[in-house]
């Protein structure tokens, strides 16, 4: 179940993604996401679908296992949809009954922030796929280096997001051993309502909370032992560089983001004989 979840695993591969500087797919992949939030247009949002594709398709990852992390937002997926469509008043009403009413803005509004989330959440997947955890805390390590002017622990920071990302498969697959060892058991977690499967996760939580604080002292002692100091300048067995597969990407984002920026501040007169590009 959980071992679905592709957020925070590399997939090994030999693509021209997968060979772009890590700096650099961080900065596209902040970049993309901040475009999503600028786009209005379900039209804008195709274009930024078929960016997403293309990205996909260019690391030779399938896509069966990038839209795995989809999975583990469907609750909150459906969650900020309700929340969107039922506390959005304007429009036109849809729906009035008791006390809910469903309007046209609303419905427009929830579709959209989910199509925002899943985008969101698929990109920041591309990027852990395409990106080996030691590569992306030295990129995130070379951006942040700036900041080493005015006292900011940057290879702390760095070393933090290194443990974090290296863990979270790790927990993946200890939550997934947990569930199939209470499963063994007797126990169940698909039936009865949402009070008795979140008392269901009890069990679950208590072990996996004392294999987790077991898993850091561990690490905690294995840095120790080998002196392990954050602060001092330390040097990279892989230095990173800046290749033409670089500028070819980021060349091929700025100018598929910049038209669709273009498209959402054309004039209105120019998109009137197109309706859906504005809808």
């Amino acid at each position: 179940m959980f071992r679905d979840v592709a957020f925070g695993q590399y997939y090994p591969a030999k693509s021209f993604v997968h060979r772009m500087d890590p700096r650099v797919k961080i900065l596209l992949n902040l970049l993309y996401m901040i475009t999503i939030f600028l786009v209005q247009s379900y039209f804008g949002y195709a274009l930024m679908l078929a960016y997403l594709l293309i990205s996909i398709f260019a690391s030779r990852i399938p896509l069966k296992s990038v839209l795995k992390s989809v999975k583990g937002i469907i609750f909150l997926a459906l969650f900020t949809a309700i929340i969107n469509l039922f506390f959005v008043k304007s429009g036109n009403v849809l729906v009035d009954w008791w006390i809910f009413r469903i309007t046209d803005d609303g419905v427009n509004f929830a579709v959209k922030m989910v199509v925002r989330l899943v985008f969101i959440v698929t990109s920041a997947s591309l990027l852990t796929l395409t990106t080996t955890p030691v590569d992306l805390t030295h990129g995130i390590e070379s951006l942040l280096k700036p900041l080493t002017w005015i006292k900011v622990p940057v290879d702390e920071f760095a070393l933090i997001m290194s443990i974090t990302l290296r863990f979270i498969p790790t927990l993946m697959d200890e939550t997934d051993r947990i569930i199939r060892a209470q499963k063994a058991r007797g126990a169940s977690f698909d039936t009865g309502g949402l009070i008795a499967r979140a008392k269901a996760f009890v069990p679950i939580l208590i072990p996996l909370l004392v294999n987790a604080f077991r898993r850091a002292e561990e690490l905690a002692l294995a840095m120790n032992a080998r002196c392990y100091e954050g602060a001092r300048k330390r040097t990279k067995m892989k230095k990173l560089k800046f290749s033409w597969r670089d500028l070819a990407g980021t060349v091929f984002t700025v100018l598929f983001i910049g038209g669709v920026i273009t498209l959402r501040y054309l004039p209105a007169e120019l998109l009137e004989s197109v309706k859906w590009m504005t809808f």
